[in-house]
């Protein structure tokens, strides 16, 4: 992954200010936010036939175990790809950066990032994220139904060592606990923070050199991926980085630094672009940065605000006829509503004092 070694031209420049303001850097919220990797597992249907996926195959994400319903998780985990139209060609491996629009306005969301306030989180304290979240309600292997969006509330515990419980998931008036899964008759051993159970310390100790940080998020997922002898030809480094740092965006709090990094990081993958006109769960309309999935046929766009640069949410789209529906489908959206740290699970932030 090469770095750009000259600045913008003025035309680039000048095309990229028609689609971003000067941002208001003062009305950034605090943090960024990390995209919860229980994602899959949310809206399981009452009667426990139907189940709602992201359309993306997850990475890096241990398995879980949720009351009753919770049984479906498994079956979500290892057969999503299999409701689209695989091009099973052989990637060529990229020798660019992304595309310089998109490098331009990384680089200037990094900025802002970077001015946003820096907090302290306690082992003893819980990130707090309310989101909206749209997803697939359609049957397996059928076309795609979105379904309405709903809110999403999550705590997740910042204890560093090895834990078992990971927090809790408030979706459709019910409570589900997040629990390191095993196999029956195994004893469950801790998950430590890290890529897997991102904690708000854990991300502060990331390396803040874009390439160094890329270096570390590639051998982490190339380990978990080792260890689930994922067949080489189903591995895609560029998206696979690309969707590992999406997932480090939505739902926990993002120190300054390392949100910077991990912008600057986004800036030089292969194929990530600009979309002018994007929109998340809640409506709101942005610009996203985005990276096509070839292999699986949808877009993925990571939406932010057009004035200050906060981050929004998310939203993917078939980008070709697959499966899962006529191209231009909406297969998945979301959008960030509040985020803060509190003290126990089942506390908001209206009830902190």
């Amino acid at each position: 992954m090469n770095d750009r070694t000259s600045g913008p031209t003025r035309a680039e420049r000048e095309e990229l200010a028609r689609l971003v303001p000067a941002p208001a850097e003062r009305d950034l919220p605090p943090g960024r936010h990390l995209h919860h990797k229980e994602n899959l597992m949310q809206l399981i249907d009452q009667d426990g036939d139907r189940t709602t996926a992201r359309p993306r195959p997850r990475l890096l994400r241990p398995a879980v175990l949720l009351p009753a319903a919770g049984l479906a998780l498994g079956g979500i985990l290892f057969t999503t790809l299999a409701v689209t139209n695989r091009d099973d060609t052989p990637r060529t491996a990229a020798t660019t950066t992304a595309p310089r629009g998109a490098t331009v306005l990384l680089d200037r969301i990094a900025t802002v990032a970077s001015k946003s306030d820096a907090i302290e989180v306690t082992d003893a304290q819980y990130v707090y994220v309310r989101t909206l979240q749209a997803g697939n309600t359609g049957a397996y292997g059928g076309p795609v139904k979105l379904g309405k969006p709903g809110e999403r509330e999550v705590w997740m515990t910042q204890k560093s060592g090895p834990v078992i419980d990971e927090g809790l998931i408030h979706q459709d008036g019910r409570y589900f606990p997040i629990t390191v899964g095993v196999p029956d008759g195994e004893k469950p051993v801790g998950y430590p923070a890290g890529l897997n159970r991102p904690t708000y310390t854990w991300l502060a100790s990331l390396p803040t050199d874009p390439d160094a940080l890329l270096r570390r998020l590639a051998a982490e997922i190339t380990a978990d991926q080792d260890a689930r002898d994922t067949p080489a030809d189903e591995r895609d480094p560029d998206q696979d980085a690309f969707e590992a740092i999406g997932e480090l965006l939505p739902e926990t709090l993002m120190p300054p630094r390392t949100a910077a990094a991990l912008y600057k990081a986004a800036a030089r993958i292969p194929g990530v672009s600009v979309d002018s006109d994007a929109v998340d769960a809640a409506g709101r309309h942005g610009i996203g940065v985005a990276r096509d999935n070839e292999r699986a046929g949808w877009r993925t766009a990571w939406v932010f605000d057009a004035k200050t640069l906060a981050y929004l949410g998310e939203r993917t789209y078939l980008i070709r006829n697959t499966s899962m529906g006529p191209k231009g489908t909406v297969t998945n959206t979301s959008a960030v509503l509040e985020r803060a740290v509190v003290d126990a699970l089942r506390e908001k932030p209206s009830t902190t004092a």
